[in-house]
């Protein structure tokens, strides 16, 4: 692979403004300290929080040159293209609805609202101004991901009859996370709009869109006690529902468990099984793909690996740029190098599953799915 990654062009870089300078920002697999091989793409022209103190630091660390305590102020900065929203699950509605009505493009951390009013005024807004929304999480993209998709379109495993997929960990409260985690259990967020999502993304990137969900979800512990990190020993009472399985119906006998919980503190299982009646997909936690076949060599069934060396190159890039990989996207969609696969009528799609979630547990009823979009061609994967 070339070291320095794609090599710069004649295009005038995109021109981002942050919103948002806390973990998703900063950590190591966070956005602005793997943008080093795009910056010929992206320039960082402002970054704003209200804590301004921690904003002029991270500022001052990624050479951002101005820094702002809220959106209004961002969107005032002349010759903004575009802003990265990188702000608590609560507000993530209100502020992309904000930043599209600026005619800025937009690239969010997941989930894209926590309504589907908000939802569906983010898609009318750039269908309506030709803006493009590119949304969190990033998994789509992967190649593993990808190569899956085709595999099923093509009809490698023959028909799909289920899939497991595994969207949970722990909880930012059972590790070293570095800020307060408490607003993660609390409701307007939760494991499912921040972990599920994860899952949702994977199976419905791979079958397409969902037709109906049903779920079981509550909350297994009230209280939860921080383990690690400045918060250690911190009581957090729990009123988002912290245990979330899913059971979603893509029609024609075939359907998928996703989970999207606190509660998974270690497994051994991969991250995707897609059962199909000639054989079964393995999508690793750690990336890569194993394929049962029934007829894996002429009268032999068994376990293959295929590689992934025609892509090796993307699999590098996108383990490099980690969380920047959003940017990236975005970047090359807006100068019309890729078509937004993490598209926003995707993104509202996995919201309604995750309301509609939410409301089948409550209801104990299955319950119909009135949103669609359209899978991505393979070569927007190139």
């Amino acid at each position: 692979m070339n070291e320095t990654g794609p090599q710069p062009t004649t295009e005038r870089p995109l021109r981002l403004g942050v919103l948002g300078a806390g973990t998703i920002a900063t950590a190591s697999y966070g956005v602005l300290p793997n943008l080093g091989p795009i910056r010929h793409k992206v320039e960082l022209v402002a970054i704003a929080d209200p804590e301004v103190e921690r904003a002029r630091s991270v500022a001052a660390q990624y050479g951002i040159p101005v820094v702002l305590p809220h959106l209004d102020d961002l969107l005032e900065v002349d010759e903004l293209d575009a802003v990265l929203n990188l702000t608590p699950i609560p507000v993530h509605g209100e502020t992309c609805i904000k930043i599209l009505e600026a005619g800025k493009h937009l690239a969010t951390e997941k989930p894209l609202a926590t309504t589907m009013e908000d939802a569906d005024r983010i898609c009318d807004l750039a269908r309506a101004r030709g803006l493009t929304v590119v949304c969190a999480p990033p998994n789509t993209l992967y190649p593993d991901r990808a190569e899956a998709r085709r595999l099923v379109r093509e009809g490698v495993i023959g028909k799909v009859a289920f899939a497991r997929v595994r969207s949970s960990h722990g909880g930012p409260a059972s590790g070293n996370w570095p800020l307060d985690p408490t607003w993660f259990y609390q409701k307007g967020s939760g494991p499912l709009f921040d972990m599920g999502v994860y899952g949702i993304q994977e199976i419905t990137g791979i079958l397409g869109p969902a037709q109906r969900v049903v779920a079981f979800s509550g909350i297994t512990e009230p209280v939860r006690t921080v383990r690690g990190g400045p918060f250690r020993g911190k009581e957090i009472e729990v009123t988002a529902d912290d245990n979330v399985l899913m059971m979603l119906d893509f029609g024609g006998s075939t359907y998928a468990v996703v989970d999207g919980t606190f509660n998974v503190n270690a497994a051994k299982s991969p991250k995707i099984e897609l059962f199909g009646r000639e054989g079964t997909i393995n999508v690793a936690s750690s990336g890569g793909l194993e394929i049962f076949r029934l007829d894996a060599v002429p009268g032999l069934r068994g376990w293959v690996a295929p590689s992934l060396s025609e892509v090796e190159d993307k699999v590098q890039w996108t383990s490099r740029l980690a969380r920047a990989i959003l940017v990236d996207h975005l970047a090359d969609c807006v100068m019309g190098h890729a078509a937004p696969v993490l598209n926003a009528e995707h993104a509202r799609h996995q919201l309604e599953i995750m309301l509609k979630a939410e409301e089948s547990a409550r209801k104990g009823k299955v319950l119909d799915l009135t949103t669609t979009f359209s899978l991505p061609d393979e070569t927007a994967l190139a």
